[in-house]
């Protein structure tokens, strides 16, 4: 993709809009939660539930937003071994602190999502369409984003063990503070921005791909 002198442009991320006011209410599947206060423990099903100008406190074994609409939410603290996101419609959501074993965001919508100061043990953005994403501070250890499409994605203070960017496509994604171990296939980080030292470290790799021997 074609790149102006401003590239990677930043991601345009924007706090939830929360009113002054939340109600305490309970997780149902398929609900229809506006200006809510939820407290999760052990399983909470929320699939294809509408999640608007809310805050959610968890500790929780597993929470299921599958197929949800998540607006305007946010995540605070919250120690949850399996979050399951999949197929969701996501806008202005942030998720701030505490730990997080298994993010499950494919084939997901994204739009301003802030990840802050989290450990995610498995970050999944198969097929995932995201627009505005920043990710700070976070320890993760597995990054999936194959077949994702990416706009305005931003690492900062990151790191992570392994990323698999596989089929890949991407606009404005600024890997510059990613401390990645191993990316699983280079050559699928077209449309990224890297550091010349994170050029270096791949360069075996993309050497590898074009048929390039090195020897010293």
């Amino acid at each position: 993709m074609a790149r102006t002198p401003e590239s990677p442009a930043p991601p345009r991320v924007t706090a939830p809009d929360l009113p002054p006011v939340l109600e305490a209410a309970l997780p149902a599947r398929s609900a229809d939660l506006i200006a809510a206060r939820l407290d999760l423990n052990g399983t909470a099903d929320l699939a294809y539930s509408t999640l608007e100008q809310c805050i959610v406190s968890a500790d929780a074994d597993a929470i299921d937003l599958t197929g949800a609409t998540v607006v305007d939410v946010d995540m605070s603290g919250v120690r949850i071994a399996s979050l399951r996101m999949r197929d969701a419609g996501v806008r202005r959501v942030r998720i701030s602190g505490g730990r997080i074993g298994t993010l499950d965001l494919s084939e997901a919508r994204i739009s301003e999502l802030d990840l802050r100061d989290v450990r995610i043990d498995y970050l999944n953005l198969g097929a995932a369409k995201v627009t505005d994403l920043e990710i700070s501070g976070c320890s993760v250890r597995t990054i999936d984003m194959p077949q994702a499409e990416l706009s305005r994605v931003r690492f900062t203070a990151t790191s992570s063990d392994e990323v698999d960017p596989r089929g890949m496509r991407a606009k404005d994604l600024d890997l510059r503070g990613l401390d990645a171990v191993a990316y699983l296939d280079a050559h699928s980080l077209r449309g990224a921005t890297l550091t010349s030292f994170q050029v270096q470290q791949l360069a075996p790799a993309l050497a590898a791909g074009v048929g390039i021997q090195i020897k010293d």
